[in-house]
């Protein structure tokens, strides 16, 4: 038997669902809205929660989070209209276990409420301790989310496939499934896929023999047959080429391959753990990545939540990291500010803790001899860019580069990116299109950044993409669109 609450204004259906699970053996309550959902919660303890999106006094998406965040929460399997892919997406990446739309029928329910405590019980058998999280900072819920998957990913075989934005730390939770797995004595070899040259990808998975090729002087161990009796980490597998792609499925399929030159095939007894920051079902959609191998990476996904969503994480992860790298310099620990916790607490971050670890470290660096980091500590581009927010950012005027579709911000972001007040035309209201206009300010706040970014940098792109925060493609794509490109140095 077990303890279920359903979440949803419709009297009546919540009275059938009870009905429902009552007969099937279960306890079951119901609550009408957010309010008193909360209150049930508190009180009954259930093990799942079927909780609708939309109710009278909020979206039920907002209570996940702090679901998620309860010590042994229940599992939350989300109501949503038909039609509403993205709600159901939101679901998921918010930490609920699964999601069923409207209309639904009591059996579909039942059904769901089966899975749902079935993924339970493997949940709190996969690890009878705590996993070990080493190098891994956060207490936010939907870190807690992801370390929960990382325990129940870690006791199992299946492949696991890793998702996030660059700097989301996907190597980080790779290395801990590999330790908290019955592998963990075994080798992790980790293959970033991005640097793999084209002409040399087989010969760097899979080995080759002695003058299979011109330059194969000796012959060479593939990086599959090293993470023989452990774990193989690809990361960025998105990059792999397709024909490598194809040929790698056969490796999943079977645990064999034949070397580069060789005659013969040789075995390899590995656990795949994949990482990408793109979408593969698109590039799937698009032809770029093939589906079969697709469905092979999706043994077990665990999306790793970027640092703006991880909220009271900044701090912690600010804190661990002066530490650290005080240690490694021979420097006494260095405390921060309020000012300057504030001003990282209200970063965007677009480079996730990757950028938060350079900011860290340049910050420790510049107060070297001082017991204290505060703001004038930072980087003078930083502080140039502090003083014409202070002095220009109007109150109402967005942050640089906030774009649903676009999170490349500027260092710093909303707390510090300059930006001139809007032009209203001189009466008060918009001109044109709410959506033009947006965009022509967006982009009028990019190439202003970037013109800052390339004095600051003096031209250079590597240094330019360290400041920033970005990638380098991301950081050529943005000069490409503003025709600045020629005036940067490799």
């Amino acid at each position: 038997m077990a303890r279920v609450l359903i979440v949803d204004d419709d009297p009546l259906f919540c009275e059938m669902f009870c009905d429902a699970m009552q007969l099937h053996g279960h306890e079951a309550g119901s609550a009408c809205t957010l309010h008193e959902g909360r209150e049930r919660i508190a009180v009954a303890k259930p093990e799942v929660v079927f909780l609708d999106v939309r109710l009278p006094d909020g979206n039920g998406l907002d209570l996940v989070t702090d679901i998620v965040a309860l010590a042994d929460g229940p599992e939350v399997v989300v109501i949503t209209a038909a039609g509403d892919p993205a709600a159901a997406e939101q679901a998921i990446t918010s930490g609920a276990w699964d999601y069923i739309q409207k209309p639904a029928s009591i059996e579909t329910m039942r059904v769901a409420l089966d899975r749902a405590l079935c993924h339970r019980r493997r949940r709190t058998a996969a690890h009878g301790g705590v996993p070990d999280m080493s190098g891994i900072v956060g207490e936010s819920p939907r870190l807690k989310h992801c370390l929960a998957m990382l325990g129940e990913a870690a006791a199992s075989e299946a492949t696991v496939l890793l998702t996030g934005e660059t700097g989301t730390g996907k190597e980080l939770f790779a290395r801990a499934i590999h330790r908290n797995s019955p592998r963990a004595s075994g080798p992790f070899v980790a293959v970033d896929c991005a640097a793999l040259s084209p002409a040399l990808v087989e010969s760097e998975l899979f080995g080759h023999h002695r003058g299979a090729f011109t330059g194969a002087v000796t012959s060479r161990m593939g990086l599959v047959r090293q993470a023989d009796g452990g774990t193989l980490f690809l990361d960025e597998v998105g990059e792999l080429p397709l024909e490598q792609q194809r040929a790698f499925l056969r490796v999943l399929q079977e645990r064999r391959f034949r070397p580069v030159g060789g005659s013969e095939e040789v075995t390899s007894d590995f656990r795949l753990v994949a990482a990408t920051n793109r979408n593969l079902w698109d590039m799937a959609g698009r032809g770029a990545f093939r589906q079969d191998l697709l469905y092979r990476l999706q043994g077990f996904m665990v999306s790793l939540p970027p640092l703006r969503e991880r909220a009271g994480d900044v701090r912690l992860l600010v804190i661990h990291h002066a530490r650290r790298i005080c240690e490694r310099l021979g420097l006494a620990v260095k405390s921060f500010s309020p000012e300057m916790l504030a001003l990282l607490d209200g970063h965007m971050w677009p480079g996730n803790v990757r950028e938060l670890v350079n900011v860290v470290e340049m910050l420790v660096l510049s107060a070297r001899h001082d017991p204290v980091i505060s703001p004038e500590h930072l980087p003078a581009p930083f502080r140039v860019l502090l003083a014409r927010a202070r002095v220009t950012r109007a109150d109402d005027a967005p942050s640089a580069f906030e774009d649903s579709g676009d999170r490349d911000v500027a260092p710093f972001g909303g707390a510090l990116s300059g930006g001139k007040p809007r032009d209203d035309g001189g009466n008060g209201t918009a001109v044109g299109a709410w959506k033009e206009h947006r965009q022509r300010e967006l982009d009028r706040v990019e190439r202003e950044y970037l013109v800052e970014l390339l004095r600051a940098s003096g031209g250079s792109v590597t240094v330019a993409g360290s400041i920033a925060g970005v990638s380098r493609q991301r950081l050529y794509a943005m000069l490409r669109k503003h025709g600045m490109v020629r005036q940067w140095r490799a």
